[in-house]
């Protein structure tokens, strides 16, 4: 093994695991939808972000969970509301 450049300032990850049944998941809380926006918003103003698709975050009851690294900043209940927001997060 060999270390590996990281060429991203921030990588942003967004749940996108899909559960079976009943029980809560960021999928089941439009996680698909948001992906692709925020992803697209992230690209047209930063080009060292990296935007990630994630399985579970552990966090199914408040999803769609983001999380920005390294940073550590963990969001629930995220939609495309919520993409403006993250961009300000980003530019520190």
């Amino acid at each position: 093994m060999i270390p590996a450049k990281n060429p991203y300032r921030k990588l942003v990850l967004v749940c996108q695991n899909q559960r079976e049944g009943d029980l809560n998941c960021c999928m089941k809380r439009k996680a698909g939808e948001l992906y692709p926006k925020l992803k697209e918003a992230i690209k047209a103003q930063f080009s060292d972000v990296r935007v990630s698709r994630t399985g579970c975050l552990g966090n199914c009851g408040t999803g769609p969970t983001v999380v920005i690294m390294p940073d550590d900043v963990w969001l629930g209940e995220v939609g495309e509301g919520g993409i403006a927001e993250i961009l300000e997060k980003l530019e520190k």
